[in-house]
């Protein structure tokens, strides 16, 4: 009886699972494409009804320089319905003197599909003097005016990554600290510009510069650090770079957790590489799907950021924790 060598049976195997995902990823990420271009559209029409002006989305291409991502703009984020002229109706629209100021836009407050519960609007009770929401924890012998006197405290700035907040460090590093480095360092954990309880400008674009700029406001330039060490997780690693190379003089050691890393090429090859538009594993799926489509994003934004407090209270139901 003839039978196929295992081996070659195994490779055909591997080569046909390949082609079945290749072929599945580009008939969803097409379905996707025509998505995000619907949605779009929609996007537009309601900011325009509800807010008086329809915002800014980045599916044209670059219009400006400076610190703004290529990859952040629809030249780099390829959609075959974009480039098929599907928008260009919307750019007439938009364009045209039919669209009247219904409701005049102000930059400071929250936008329709934004959540308005107590911690996420409580950066706009700090007027036009917004700095970012800072947990201190200082050391246990700052009591000590001889301690204070000897300036021993080692300063700690801790900074989270994406989709998180202060609290990873406040309640999972903090309380499990040595008391020797309790005694002895005065910790610092913010949340970053956009995050948490910190402030969300509508005007802002959310670059380093904006980051560093907050950062020093908010921690450096107001407890008058002469000297510091970072810790950093993800995202984060990016900003303690950025603050070593600006204060190489105050920083003392910097501590990267889980940094992002790439050898070599340009963002639009990162783009490609981190967020390929692959079904799986699922976290590349997840990445490509946040990375490529921008009303998408804001859709999954919509459900989870706005409606925080009912996933929190289900999350909490089901870990019995109350």
């Amino acid at each position: 009886m003839f039978t196929v060598p295992q081996i070659f049976s195994g490779k055909w195997a591997r080569i046909s699972a390949e082609c079945l995902h290749s072929a599945l990823s580009w008939v969803v990420f097409l379905f996707l494409d025509f998505l995000d271009t619907l949605f779009c559209v929609l996007f537009r029409v309601l900011d325009a009804f509800m807010e008086g002006k329809p915002s800014r989305c980045y599916c044209g291409n670059m219009e400006e320089d400076g610190e703004m991502s290529e990859t952040l703009y629809g030249k780099e984020r390829k959609n075959i319905f974009r480039e098929m002229g599907f928008l260009g109706f919307l750019r007439k629209w938009e364009n045209s003197e039919k669209i009247g100021g219904r409701v005049e836009e102000a930059k400071t407050t929250t936008r329709w599909s934004d959540c308005e519960c107590e911690s996420c609007v409580s950066w706009l009770n700090d007027g036009n003097d917004q700095k970012l929401h800072v947990v201190v924890m200082e050391p246990s012998k700052a009591t000590d005016e001889e301690f204070k006197e000897e300036g021993d405290t080692e300063n700690v700035i801790f900074l989270h990554g994406f989709l998180s907040s202060s609290s990873i460090w406040t309640e999972t590093v903090f309380p499990n600290l040595s008391e020797e480095v309790k005694n002895n360092h005065r910790l610092f954990a913010l949340d970053l510009l956009g995050f948490g309880r910190s402030p969300k400008p509508r005007d802002c674009f959310y670059t380093l510069k904006d980051h560093l700029g907050m950062i020093e406001k908010s921690i450096i330039d107001s407890f008058e650090l002469k000297s510091f060490h970072l810790v950093a997780h993800s995202m984060g690693c990016v900003l303690a770079l950025a603050l070593a190379s600006k204060y190489s003089n105050s920083v003392k050691s910097i501590t990267l957790i889980a940094p992002p890393y790439f050898n070599g090429g340009d963002s639009s090859m990162v783009l490609r590489k981190v967020a390929e538009r692959r079904l799986w594993p699922a976290i590349r799926f997840g990445s490509s799907f946040m990375s490529w489509y921008e009303h998408l994003g804001r859709c999954v934004c919509f459900l989870f950021c706005r409606n925080h407090r009912i996933w929190e209270w289900i999350f909490k139901l089901l870990t019995r924790k109350r």
